[in-house]
């Protein structure tokens, strides 16, 4: 039996509901952090649980060599037909190691993490992130600030696009945020349900340390300016690889 995020991230309904989510927004924080990163031109860099690649074709197009991964088999053939020499794509579980020792950058954006149903899986992702960095190498995770969250939670709301209507109920329960998705597309009735782990800066800290990785920075929104529990819309940490 498939995972709910293999099948929901690979629907067309997902592509659709998060469509505001473009390709401006991406090149936005990209540039923001090639700003503040300050890469080498022969960085290799690794977009993990990449999407259809906005952001990892932002990456390669500030001319960076650039591999993104994904789970979804739809969303890898979408981004394939922008590859080239200095930009591929592949399926790939984030749970394993893509390559030992071979990236500079491992970027994971969007909330790309904490979907799976125990602490084990999200330990070893993070593992394999250390495992796939080169000594000195950089990780970023950009997450949702749990604590702000929970705190502003929108319960419920209706969405209208392209002619397909979403209702979603919103719910934190046993230390995750569950969004009910009903669809309704003329004839077609759905339901789809997101899983996100309420992580916290200090339950993502501990996992990324123990990996071996050290903290160098944090990040509350896409200005990159600094993290403020209470009042930052993101959780946005940079880690070097020991």
């Amino acid at each position: 039996m498939s995972e709910w995020f293999e099948e929901w991230f690979d629907s067309h309904y997902y592509h659709l509901l998060y469509q505001h989510r473009d390709a401006d927004e991406a090149k936005a924080i990209i540039m923001r952090l090639i700003d503040h990163l300050a890469p080498s031109p022969d960085a290799k860099m690794l977009d993990l649980a990449c999407g259809k690649g906005r952001h990892t074709r932002v990456l390669a197009e500030a001319g960076y060599d650039v591999t993104g991964v994904d789970l979804s088999p739809s969303s890898i053939e979408a981004a394939k037909e922008y590859e080239t020499d200095r930009l591929r794509f592949g399926i790939h579980d984030m749970r394993e190691v893509y390559q030992p020792a071979e990236y500079d950058y491992i970027f994971n954006f969007f909330t790309s993490f904490g979907y799976f149903p125990n602490e084990e899986d999200h330990c070893r992702a993070i593992e394999s992130i250390a495992h796939g960095l080169n000594t000195g190498g950089i990780f970023l995770i950009d997450y949702l600030n749990s604590p702000y969250i929970a705190a502003n939670l929108v319960a419920s709301n209706q969405v209208v696009k392209q002619g397909v209507e979403f209702r979603m109920e919103r719910n934190l329960i046993g230390g995750y945020f569950i969004k009910d998705i009903w669809i309704e597309d003329g004839n077609r009735n759905l339901h789809y349900q997101e899983q996100v782990r309420a992580f916290d800066f200090h339950d993502l800290a501990l996992m990324i340390t123990d990996a071996g990785m050290e903290i160098i920075d944090c990040f509350g929104d896409y200005e990159l300016n600094p993290y403020e529990e209470e009042s930052s819309s993101r959780l946005i940490i940079t880690a070097r690889k020991s």
